[in-house]
């Protein structure tokens, strides 16, 4: 229709108005016949168009008009059919990118699907296997059990065999050992009884020849007296007879006696300027070297003359044997000896050290060990005895450093109870002269010396300033005992207050007993295991190694108290438990707050 008939396909002019429109539409459907779908109407408005077209002088303008309103509307069908053609483009591809995720997700959700059948497959595998491995795991430990309890039953039987094998050797050895025993009780008591009559013999005659010694001596002493008294008073005669000679006798004991007190004075005097500038500083108490140089030298002979077995065994390491202390504790004490010797040979800095832990626990012991096998001099001084100088504290405390430097080996300068004059300067408590001693300590011990090594000892080392632990380089805890060092050190303690004293009273001369009442021998039963003591070692808990000689002071006080003087299992017991029911007495009475009591 458009393409006969293009003015129709164009859209209507302007003139026509809306309502003419809706007029001329709504016409041919009120005429239309109901049983038609076609509408003649509109031709017949085409051909009356046409016909006044073609009668108008403008026929011609009209009909281009028409080609390029034909022409607009195929360039606007083109448009359309570009836009319908791109989006059915765009369409296609977004169906192909729909039908593309899709069959991604589909591989994705097949990839899972695998994923999961083979994981399901593997942990039923795993299952089976551990259900294997059970199964072969039970079956071994029934083998096993198996295996066992047949050993069991052999090992018992082949048990109760050698005990009655054993059972009667003891059997035969008990009987023998029954003969041997009354054979040499018989002949002990023999050889005893012939001893005694020959000592009881010898004894007598000793003192027969002693008595006549004795008796020509005391002849011989009362005529020498005899003989001197008689020419004192013959002079004494001479001097009151002749007068002369009792003036020149009165004058020259005059004299005499002036001349006695000037030089005992002039001694003092010059003895302690001596003291003052070359003698051992007043708080020293205890020292290796001599309180002078020329005694320090002969001391220094002395003790290399008469303790050179002690040298060599500290030389061979073996110095601190006599300290029980925890092997952990122990090594790092040998460590630390040979680093000061090794520091010492190679003129290196020395390094400061501080020991703490409760009372008693061996740092003074260690301390003077130390010293002896690094080859250091030794000193010990007190914190206590700082406070009483006064004014003077600052003055001694460098005239022991002063001191230090006069030995050629090297000086330990050990301080006993540091925290009674060391404690933090903050304190209220602290005077004017003890913070004065801390300064002047500390300005000594400001640089690494070569000279001097100095080990603080205390019990409560948190009370220490804080330049003072500043200068320490090795801390070392010594703490309580373990129960296996309280047995080595009961052992050691009844060695030296009960064994060594009877030896050393064995080694004394035989004609000893003669001038002085000999004591009685201790005897140790046997009955006095290491089981016994290592029972009251596990008793002692929380005992320190002062508290352990204490204890064994008492067991010597013990023994000496019976007639007998034996050393038995009952009486060590008795008194170890007296010894621990005083032990938990004094801690009972500390934490009340008391005031404890004064244990021997």
């Amino acid at each position: 229709m458009a393409r006969w008939f293009p003015f129709f396909s164009s859209p209507p002019p302007p003139s026509d108005s809306p309502a003419n429109q809706s007029s001329s539409e709504s016409k041919p459907e009120r005429d239309e016949p109901k049983g038609s779908g076609f509408d003649p109407e509109a031709l017949e408005r085409a051909a009356k168009a046409l016909r006044e077209i073609n009668s108008s002088p403008h026929s011609k303008q009209v009909f281009d008009l028409m080609r390029k309103q034909e022409k607009t509307r195929l360039a606007e069908l083109g448009a359309d059919k570009s836009r319908n053609d791109a989006i059915q483009a765009h369409s296609d591809i977004e169906r192909q990118q729909r039908l593309a995720e899709a069959q991604r997700s589909l591989l994705q959700t097949e990839a899972l699907t695998k994923a999961q059948t083979l994981r399901y497959e593997d942990e039923l595998a795993r299952k089976r296997q551990q259900t294997d491995h059970e199964a072969q795991r039970h079956h071994n430990v029934e083998l096993v059990r198996m295996q066992e309890e047949s050993s069991m039953r052999k090992e018992r039987s082949r048990i109760s065999t050698e005990e009655q094998i054993q059972a009667q050797q003891r059997q035969t050895e008990k009987e023998r050992a029954e003969l041997e025993r009354e054979t040499i009780r018989v002949k002990a008591m023999a050889e005893a009884e012939g001893r005694a009559h020959e000592a009881k013999l010898t004894e007598d005659q000793n003192r027969r020849l002693l008595m006549e010694r004795i008796n020509g001596e005391r002849e011989k002493w009362l005529a020498a007296i005899n003989t001197m008294f008689g020419h004192i008073e013959g002079g004494f005669r001479t001097l009151l007879t002749d007068r002369n000679k009792l003036i020149v006798a009165v004058g020259g004991a005059t004299a005499l006696a002036a001349g006695v007190y000037t030089t005992r004075e002039g001694a003092r005097v010059t003895w302690g300027y001596i003291n003052r500038m070359l003698g051992q500083p007043s708080l020293i108490r205890e020292s290796s070297m001599g309180r002078f140089p020329l005694a320090g030298t002969m001391s220094q002979l002395k003790n290399r003359i008469s303790g050179a077995a002690a040298a060599s065994a500290a030389k061979g390491g073996k110095a601190l044997d006599n300290v029980i202390l925890h092997p952990s504790l122990k090594k790092r004490i040998e460590h630390l000896a040979r680093a000061t010797s090794n520091t010492k040979s190679h003129q290196a800095p020395f390094r400061n050290m501080m020991f703490y832990g409760p009372p008693g626990t061996g740092k003074t012991m260690v301390a003077r060990e130390i010293a002896r096998k690094s080859g250091l001099d030794y000193a010990m001084m007190t914190g206590g005895d700082v406070a009483p100088l006064g004014s003077q504290a600052v003055t001694k405390i460098h005239q022991i450093f002063d001191w230090a430097k006069t030995s050629n080996k090297g000086l330990l300068l050990f301080i006993d109870e540091a925290d009674a004059f060391l404690c933090e300067r903050n304190s209220v408590y602290m005077s004017e002269a003890q913070r004065s001693a801390l300064n002047a300590l500390l300005f000594r011990t400001g640089d690494q010396s070569r000279d001097i090594v100095l080990v603080l000892a205390t019990n409560r080392p948190g009370d220490l300033d804080s330049a003072v632990t500043d200068r320490i380089d090795e801390v070392i805890e010594f703490p309580l005992p373990g129960e296996e060092e309280r047995f080595k050190l009961l052992n050691l303690y009844l060695n030296n207050y009960l064994k060594k004293n009877e030896e050393n009273r064995d080694t004394k001369p035989k004609w000893s007993h003669l001038f002085k009442k000999l004591s009685q021998k201790i005897t140790v039963e046997d009955d006095l295991t290491d089981k016994v003591i290592s029972e009251a070692a596990r008793k002692t808990e929380g005992f320190s190694g002062r508290e352990i000689a204490k204890l064994v002071a008492g067991v010597q006080a013990g023994v000496y108290g019976r007639k007998d003087c034996v050393l038995d299992s009952q009486l060590f017991k008795e008194i170890v438990e007296y010894k621990v029911e005083e032990h938990h007495q004094r801690i009972r009475l500390a934490s009340e707050g008391c005031q404890p009591l004064l244990f021997s």
